[in-house]
């Protein structure tokens, strides 16, 4: 029998190294530093006071994921004291539409899902 595969079909599997990627870009605090990222490089404070919520920790760790898998780059600059970077790399500023993309397609179909969700919390306490 024939196979009826889509001619990309390659191009869209979701096998592990896929998923661990997208899992690193798009979690909770990455999306916000590559958002933050996108309007100006920054220093790590700045990011800070940018992303309140995010704790020193978990900024540490999320720069550090973002700059291995070359979506961000860390700079020094050369200055009394040195100063320490962070810019979007060239690879991290074609998520940029594809965020924005993602981020309205949620706005969008919000009210909707909430709507789903209430139907089916519904029918799972009617059980």
């Amino acid at each position: 029998m024939e196979e009826t595969r889509h001619p990309d079909a390659a191009l869209l599997e979701v096998d592990a190294p896929h998923r661990e990627l997208l899992d690193q870009v798009l979690d909770k605090w990455s999306l916000r530093v590559l958002d933050s990222l996108c309007g100006r490089p920054m220093r790590f404070n700045e990011l800070r006071r940018e992303i309140p919520a995010v704790g020193q920790k978990s900024l540490t760790a999320t720069l550090r994921r973002l700059e291995r898998n070359g979506m961000v780059e860390r700079v020094v600059i050369d200055t009394r004291p040195l100063a320490v970077e962070y810019r979007v790399a060239p690879i991290g500023n074609t998520l940029n539409e594809l965020i924005d993309s993602l981020l309205r397609w949620t706005t969008m179909n919000m009210p909707e899902v909430e709507r789903a969700r209430e139907r089916f919390d519904d029918e799972a306490d009617a059980v």
